[in-house]
């Protein structure tokens, strides 16, 4: 028995000195396009209800081969917000939450958008949230607080941004200040429409692109918003894509992290399976593409959402699935992360949020 506990010890301590010693990933193949996909809120059991609530197809997450898990906690808190997440993802940095694109000090921090752009990358964002939201303002802002949304639209007129599609418009034309940012938005180079994503027949590189389509957040999908998220995002690509240098797109499903929020079954399934669609659009792209890595994954889960057996009569019934939810928070669960494309080996593996924003450079040659 003593002589099995030394074996095992020796073997124990060989594989870790091994990994300990192992060389970083080297990519084969640098990725020319980058499309990061957040699923905001969207933790393994809500990926999950993609495999049990369609009949259609199988779901998008299937096509993935290297897989990891992501720690979300914040530099202050074991529960993260959107904002530091995405600040993380965005920026390389763990910061408090309620902060965009600065440090625990308050200080800017570059984020992946202002260091792809002088290089001659096209770069987008797209939210079913509004685009001042926390997430998407991550990858242009930088402001002390996610409340200050009039503060975050006014720093999206002078960002590197090229393209983004979303709701919000009230935070640029019906602001407390009086100002109107539309035409701010429009004397810095973007041709903004707040009607429809096909105001414009056709989208000039040469030009900048922004749809307003809501005063706020867009519609959720079980109240009519339909495929925007799908057509802003193949659009966007389509935009983007004209660009020889490469480009960054980051789109998020936001409401997912809404109907956890809200506790809301039919609101969160409904859209998971809205994110589901633009995964396999996206992976379609990329597949025939060749130079696009594709990175799906979440800021944070959102209301301790499972799916258990059924209880009947204090009987488990395991043919039958019983969806939960235990808080209307956040939840400091680790979240799947999904990679395709080149470098996506880079993202197999456990780590912290700030890490992706290593990676995908890593993978991008930088």
């Amino acid at each position: 028995m003593v002589k099995k506990s030394i074996f095992f010890s020796l073997i124990l301590a060989a594989l870790f000195s091994a990994c300990s010693t192992t060389q970083p990933l080297q990519v084969e193949k640098k990725a020319r396009n980058v499309i990061f996909l957040i699923g905001d809120g969207m933790g393994l059991a809500q990926v999950s209800t993609s495999f049990y609530y369609q009949d259609e197809k199988a779901p998008s997450f299937t096509r993935f081969r290297h897989i990891g898990l992501v720690n979300t906690s914040s530099a202050k808190e074991r529960v993260t917000d959107s904002a530091s997440s995405a600040t993380a993802y965005a920026c390389g940095e763990r910061t408090y939450n309620g902060a965009i694109g600065v440090d625990s000090d308050t200080n800017s921090v570059q984020n992946i958008v202002e260091i792809l752009s002088p290089q001659g990358y096209a770069t987008g964002v797209v939210a079913t949230s509004s685009v001042v939201h926390a997430t998407p303002a991550s990858f242009y802002a930088h402001i002390d607080s996610r409340n200050k949304y009039e503060g975050i639209a006014s720093q999206l007129v002078h960002s590197d941004i090229d393209f983004f599609a979303g709701g919000g418009n009230k935070f640029f034309s019906k602001r407390s200040d009086d100002l109107n940012y539309l035409d701010s938005l429009q004397a810095f180079g973007f041709n903004v429409d707040t009607t429809s994503l096909d105001a414009f027949k056709r989208l000039d590189a040469a030009q900048k692109y922004g749809f307003l389509l809501a005063a706020d957040g867009m519609p959720e999908m079980t109240k009519g918003r339909g495929d925007f998220l799908l057509r802003a995002t193949e659009k966007a690509i389509d935009y983007l894509k004209q660009d020889e240098d490469g480009f960054f797109l980051m789109s998020e499903g936001s409401q997912i992290d809404w109907a956890g929020h809200a506790n809301n079954l039919s609101y969160l399934i409904r859209e998971v399976l809205d994110f589901d669609t633009v995964i396999d659009a996206v992976l379609d792209f990329a597949e025939k593409d060749g130079n696009t890595l594709v990175i799906v994954t979440a800021d944070h889960e959102t209301g301790g959402f499972s799916l258990s057996a059924a209880d009947i009569r204090r009987q488990a019934n395991y043919t039958i699935i019983q969806p939960g939810f235990n808080t209307p928070h956040h939840s400091a669960t680790l979240v799947p992360i999904f990679a395709y494309g080149p470098g996506a080996e880079l993202f197999q593996g456990v780590y912290e949020n700030k890490e992706v924003f290593n990676k995908i450079l890593q993978a991008m040659g930088k």
